[in-house]
């Protein structure tokens, strides 16, 4: 760990006095996603020169290895026979994850300076999109007949010179590659010799449409304990495979995506990326939020007159949005995690919305009675202390009814309710808090 933690301060000393051999040597003895770790983790001036200390035959593994936008940096960089050069001898579902980060023009290029195999196998994935089962399978896949013995299934196994990676299980297919079952290893190994693959393979196999969403994948993954699963199309013919790094990787993605989402960043957003780059993102979020602010100070401002008579309403009004605020991304959250999982239905809608709404109004009488008898103490207004009550109750009721759903109603438009919720849900619980808060005071004190 200590030498890890001192390779940016190593490299900064080697850069000032112009050796770098140590920096290299260290580099090249750590994994390849170690070394991926270190580029970034490293500012930018140091990235560059990090990664032309990469040993080449490295490069690849490490690559595939980086974020999005870190991997597009260092592609762009090249042409297209040295990024064919470093995809030699990966699987081709991170082949095809490297090539997706470059123009659509030089893509060909690579392809091009591909082996024949190697571009047949990659042109095959290629064609699904990236989200997608299609997108996420290797090719790579060791097939067995059903009516062979075992015996000759290991003496077929020893013709490889390794397995594929995270190989648990043989897939067994027609002559036609109709996907028929699967054989565990663990089977083959503790089976009689003369058994016949059919007498002891497993027909009961969580099999994916090549069409299926990288998100349901990785919930069949979580759901059923896989390590690997085979793709299958229409005709039930066998495509390829997933394995469970692919699923970690997207699980990693949709948490990095909701997370980031919700503060309007993209999920390819670089922690280290340049000032040029990060500011320009970011206004363009604030900008969003600049509107739907002056959409709730419209709103307070049609009570402006009610404001300018008693003074301690300025002094409230924050509470009951904040309150609205926070109890509406509690149920915001919750709801979008349940979407994400594949928990929610239209079955299950109607109990979900009247459970929030239960819990707000709860809530709300808990919090209203509180800050009441604290307004009440604090002012010595028990009318003003009801006023905030009511607000309170009305606007965690509101916000629970907004969280449940907003983010179904967007994603029945086709909008990512991580992105867009949090703002508009904040909007209209600022609006509701401000207006029953107001309008209340407006009816009773004025």
């Amino acid at each position: 760990m200590t030498t890890k933690a001192n390779l940016l301060a190593r490299l900064g000393t080697a850069i000032d006095s112009g050796t770098l051999n140590q920096v290299r040597y260290i580099l090249n003895n750590l994994s390849p996603p170690d070394i991926a770790h270190q580029l970034e983790t490293a500012p930018p001036k140091f990235r560059l020169i990090l990664w032309e200390l990469v040993d080449p035959d490295n490069t690849g593994e490490v690559l595939q290895e980086l974020s999005d936008e870190i991997q597009s940096e260092f592609l762009n960089e090249m042409d297209g026979a040295e990024v064919a050069s470093l995809t030699e001898g990966l699987d081709v579902d991170d082949i095809v994850d490297i090539l997706q980060q470059l123009p659509n023009q030089m893509i060909p290029e690579v392809l091009k300076a591909m082996s024949w195999q190697d571009r047949q196998r990659v042109e095959s994935v290629l064609t699904y999109a990236e989200d997608t089962a299609g997108g996420l399978m290797d090719t790579e896949v060791i097939t067995i007949r059903p009516d062979i013995n075992v015996d000759v299934v290991l003496r077929y196994l020893r013709r490889f010179e390794e397995l594929p990676d995270i190989t648990d299980n043989l897939f067994v297919v027609s002559r036609n590659d109709i996907f028929l079952g699967t054989m565990p290893l663990g089977k083959l190994l503790t089976s009689s010799p003369d058994t016949n693959v059919k007498e002891v393979m497993n027909t009961e196999v969580q099999a994916i449409h090549v069409n299926l969403t990288d998100s349901d994948v990785a919930q069949i993954f979580q759901r059923h304990d896989l390590v690997s699963a085979p793709v299958i199309d229409d005709k039930n013919h066998l495509l390829g495979r997933i394995t469970i790094d692919d699923v970690v990787d997207v699980i990693v993605e949709d948490a990095d995506h909701s997370l980031l989402a919700m503060a309007g960043l993209s999920d390819t957003e670089d922690t280290f990326s340049s000032i040029g780059r990060t500011a320009p993102r970011r206004a363009a979020w604030l900008g969003v939020n600049l509107v739907t602010a002056i959409i709730a100070s419209t709103a307070i401002s049609l009570f402006a007159e009610t404001l300018e008579k008693v003074v301690a309403l300025a002094i409230l009004m924050p509470i009951v949005a904040s309150m609205g605020g926070v109890a509406g991304s509690q149920t915001l959250t919750v709801v979008i995690r349940g979407m994400a999982l594949g928990q929610i239905e239209r079955s299950n809608l109607s109990w979900l919305l009247s459970k929030e709404f239960a819990v707000g109004a709860l809530n709300g009488l808990l919090y209203a009675l509180v800050v009441g008898a604290i307004v009440s103490l604090w002012f010595g207004d028990w009318i003003m202390a009801v006023i905030i009550g009511l607000a309170m109750a009305i606007n965690l009721m509101a916000a629970a009814l907004t969280g449940t759903l907003l983010p179904i109603l967007l994603r029945s438009l086709n909008i990512d309710p991580a992105l867009a919720g949090t703002v508009i849900l904040t909007t209209v619980t600022d609006i509701v808090g401000f207006v029953s808060f107001l309008g209340l005071a407006a009816i009773f004190l004025i």
